[in-house]
Parts: structure tokens; C-alpha cells; sequence
């Protein structure tokens, strides 16, 4: 039985009811994270469900992720935002993790722009900057695509070679130039969490070619890359990684450099968003 097939399109069927969701549309999907969800509070003709409301859902239990899946408009482009994500820390398997990217991707999302709050391992970074996801380390020994293959979703074997699409870094980049942003471009790893990393595991990592350590994202570009779905990522450094930082890490302080700069991201969001939607072609859904 394909199981997560078969919720992702009973998922996407009540999603498509609940939020009015045109069925000729192909929305650009974003999935914003710690601290960063006020994005989809400004969207126009802004509706929401809660995550409860959708099947396969968990409710996130991490401050900073409100849990609702919200559907809107950006200079007239359609976007699906989930205001907030799930984490495999707090319990769930990855293919859980994963499966809000598998969701929007049965609703017919043509792109998925993934957000994080990252913690800083390359000394050149500073909180506050943005940073493109050029390419991801998976150190978590977790995958969503273990157990049996959803042959309706993708291939027992995807290529993860170019799991970021170039289109959309290029439409990325154009938007932070057009702005005048800094747009910063490097290597996230995701490590289990929910406990910050050890200095020597920053090391580690910058060792590997990691710019930024963060305790999501993975699994979603993952669960999309098996879609064939369009992956563009955004990490915002909200702090330096333990041993680059001479004081304590709190989850407080990344909430906090989030919020501060909560007006830069959303500029460029504005300003990518609408590119991202040109820049590739629309899917078709599968409910």
C-alpha cells in the first residue's frame, strides 16, 4: 500500500476544499521557519487552516512555528506558505518530517522555497545574513524515503544532484541584486538536535564544506527532490555555531535575530516569489 501517496492526496483534497484552492493553479510553496512565519501574515487575499485540520499533520510543539498552512497572493502569484514546520527532534520520523513537502506537492506546487533559522560554522557569516542553500549533509542517518518506494511520487533512487534547482537560485539572486542585498551562498548540514551542537562537531562540519548547521530542511528537500518539485533554500543565520560564539546558544536569541530581521526577508521574498513562479513551469496535481 502506498501510504504516504495515498495521505498526501487525501491531505491535499482537504486542503483544496477548506482553503478554496483553484484547481487550475500552480502555486509556488514556502515553508518558513523558526521565527520567520510573519511572512505569511502580510500574504493579500490571505485564508489559513490550522495543521490540525489537515490529514498526516502533527502540530508543531516548537515556539516560532504557528502550524498553519496558508494560501495567498503575491503581486498576483498564487503561494501556499506553512507558516512553521515539524521536526524530527520532536518525535517524528523523517517520511513525517518530510511529509508537509510530499502535500503541497499532490496540490500541484510548481516550486518549494524551504526557510530555516541556521547557526553560523563559516567565521565569514554573521547573524542577520541570508544565505542561498547551494547544496545540503544530511547527518541525521535518516531519510524519508526509507521502507517501501511510492512509485506514484518518484523512484525507488532519485538523483539528489541537483535537488536545488539552478533556475531558481538564479531567480534568487537576481531578486537580492535588485535590492541591493548581500545575498551570502553556502553548504547547510542538519544534525538531529533538539541539543545545539558541540564545538567540536561545528569543527567537524566546516571540515565536511558546511557554511551553516541547522536541525531541519533535509528531509523535505529530500521527500521534493523524489517529486521531481523545484527546490530553492533560504537560511537565515540567526547566530554563530558553538565554539565560533563565545557565549551560551539559546533557541530565544535565534527567535530574536529572526525577528530583526524579519524585514529583509520578507523584501526579498517579495521581490524572489514572483520570480520563482516565471522561472519554472507549472506542475499538475495530483488531487
Amino acid at each position: 500500500m502506498a501510504f504516504w501517496t495515498e495521505l498526501a492526496l487525501d491531505c491535499a483534497r482537504v486542503a483544496r476544499q477548506r482553503l478554496r484552492l483553484p484547481e487550475s493553479e500552480s502555486p509556488v510553496a514556502i515553508i518558513l521557519g523558526s521565527g520567520l512565519g510573519g511572512f505569511a501574515d502580510s500574504l493579500e487575499d490571505r485564508r489559513s487552516l490550522p495543521f490540525t485540520g489537515l490529514p498526516g499533520f502533527p502540530p508543531p510543539t516548537v515556539q516560532g512555528h504557528r502550524g498553519e498552512l496558508v494560501y495567498g497572493r503575491v503581486s498576483h502569484v498564487p503561494i501556499l506558505a506553512l507558516q512553521g514546520r515539524i521536526h524530527g527532534y520532536e518525535g517524528h520520523d523523517a517520511a513525517t518530517v518530510a511529509f508537509p513537502a510530499r502535500a503541497v506537492g499532490a496540490l500541484g506546487a510548481r516550486a518549494l522555497v524551504v526557510t530555516n533559522a541556521a547557526g553560523a560554522c563559516n567565521p565569514s557569516l554573521a547573524p542577520g545574513d541570508l544565505m542561498r542553500i547551494t547544496d545540503h549533509i544530511n547527518f541525521t542517518g535518516r531519510n524519508p524515503l526509507t521502507g517501501p518506494n511510492e512509485e506514484r511520487l518518484g523512484p525507488r533512487f532519485p538523483d539528489l544532484t541537483h535537488a536545488y534547482d539552478a533556475r531558481l537560485a538564479t531567480a534568487l539572486e537576481e531578486a537580492a541584486a535588485g535590492l541591493g542585498q548581500t545575498l551570502r551562498a553556502g553548504v547547510y548540514l542538519q544534525m538531529m538536535g533538539p541539543s545545539y551542537e558541540t564545538p567540536a562537531e561545528v569543527r567537524m562540519a566546516r571540515t565536511l564544506g558546511a557554511d551553516a548547521v541547522g536541525m531541519s530542511t533535509v528531509p523535505e528537500v529530500i521527500a521534493a527532490a523524489h517529486m521531481g518539485l523545484p527546490v530553492a533554500g533560504i537560511s537565515c543565520i540567526t547566530n554563530l555555531a558553538a565554539g565560533v560564539a563565545q557565549h551560551p546558544l539559546t533557541h530565544q536569541e535565534v527567535i530574536e535575530v529572526a525577528r530583526a530581521v524579519a524585514g529583509k526577508f520578507s523584501d526579498l521574498l517579495r521581490a524572489f516569489l514572483p520570480r520563482a513562479y516565471a522561472a519554472v513551469p507549472p506542475r499538475t496535481a495530483l488531487a
